[in-house]
């Protein structure tokens, strides 16, 4: 459903309709990206897994429960199946897209994330083992494996269409686009990324190149079969905006995502999506239906603004606190400290990391 209605919205829905797939491409490689660039030479795996549930786990259950309010007010089925998949993160495991996108339909890519942060204390130290020369090939597989999986989706998976007649089935989406150990491969790309920058070996890249190639590489992802611009093929255009940010803070670039309301916005950032399809649904649901255009995009704007303060309040006195108090990395008693390159920049990469 539109907030606009007529040509001004089909207008917007055709610009927009794929820009989830880029964002979710974006925010997995840069997960492995920071959680390299960041890594504490001798920490743990329970330390580490603590800490990234602490980060997780708070938001998300407030989030959860905000939308079980929602569903009983709605008078919507609760189903087991989907109340406790989404619950315990695991709904991305489940081939049904009614369960995957059943309760908080965003919470998917955390059932991703959990997915990718258990696997991280394994993956680092295997891609730590190679050469730069096997760090650049090991990236230039990563970048062709989606569009394998995409080439084996239309050929060898079927199932139930997701309408009727057409070419996409409900099976081709989820393999794509929704299975953890498909969506792995941007997370370890980001992980490769962050050791070639690391190493000196990859070429300097500047902001608005980086931007640019992202904003173009957006619209040629538009051309191209859909089923083909789904999942980790986008990775291949964001990537280069990872490396610009994370080689603008290490060299202290003077940038505007280095302000003080880019950086609030950015740790505000992993309540703010979490809750914000909460408010959007709920205004369509409710509010939307016999409004004029005007009104429906100052009610637009309207969710999104509600959504800042609701993300505020939940990153103010929950994340932060719980972080603060029971997410920092214990300090070892023996050995170096963390590399300083790494350590400088991590600090303002994560603050615009919507789920790290």
């Amino acid at each position: 459903m539109n907030f606009l209605r007529g040509d001004v919205g089909d207008f917007f829905t055709d610009i927009f309709k794929d820009a989830g797939t880029p964002s979710v491409s974006f925010f997995f490689v840069l997960s492995g990206f920071i959680l390299t660039w960041s890594a504490r030479p001798r920490d743990t795996m329970p330390d580490f897994w603590r800490r990234r549930m602490i980060k997780v786990y708070p938001n998300h259950l407030l989030a959860f429960a905000a939308t079980v309010v929602i569903m009983l007010l709605a008078s919507d089925p609760l189903e087991a199946k989907k109340f406790f998949t989404s619950l315990f993160l695991v709904q991305s495991w489940v081939p049904e897209l009614p369960v995957l996108t059943g309760m908080n339909p965003v919470a998917w890519s955390l059932s991703c994330e959990v997915f990718f942060y258990l696997s991280f204390p394994l993956l680092l130290p295997l891609v730590r083992r190679l050469s730069v020369r096997g760090l650049w090939a090991l990236g230039g597989v990563l970048l062709a494996v989606p569009w394998l999986v995409a080439l084996i989706a239309d050929k060898a998976v079927g199932g139930t269409p997701l309408l009727p007649g057409g070419p996409l089935t409900h099976e081709q989406l989820w393999f794509v686009y929704f299975f953890p150990p498909i969506r792995i491969v941007e997370f370890v790309l980001g992980i490769v990324v962050a050791r070639l920058v690391l190493s000196g070996a990859m070429p300097r890249i500047g902001l608005v190149p980086a931007a640019l190639f992202a904003v173009g590489g957006f619209v040629l992802n538009a051309q191209v079969p859909y089923l083909y611009s789904l999942g980790g093929t986008a990775a291949f255009w964001v990537m280069p905006l990872v490396v610009a940010g994370a080689t603008a803070d290490a060299n202290g670039t003077r940038s505007i995502m280095r302000g003080r309301v880019i950086v609030k916005l950015g740790e505000m950032s992993f309540a703010f999506y979490l809750v914000h399809t909460m408010f959007v649904v709920s205004a369509q649901r409710w509010l939307v239906q016999d409004m004029s255009d005007g009104a429906a995009l100052a009610t637009l704007f309207g969710c999104l603004a509600g959504s800042l303060v609701v993300s505020y309040a939940m990153f103010t006195w929950v994340e932060e606190p719980l972080v603060r108090k029971f997410g920092r990395a214990r300090r070892p008693r023996t050995g170096p400290p963390a590399p300083p390159a790494a350590t400088a920049a991590a600090a303002p990469l994560a603050a615009v990391d919507a789920k790290d």
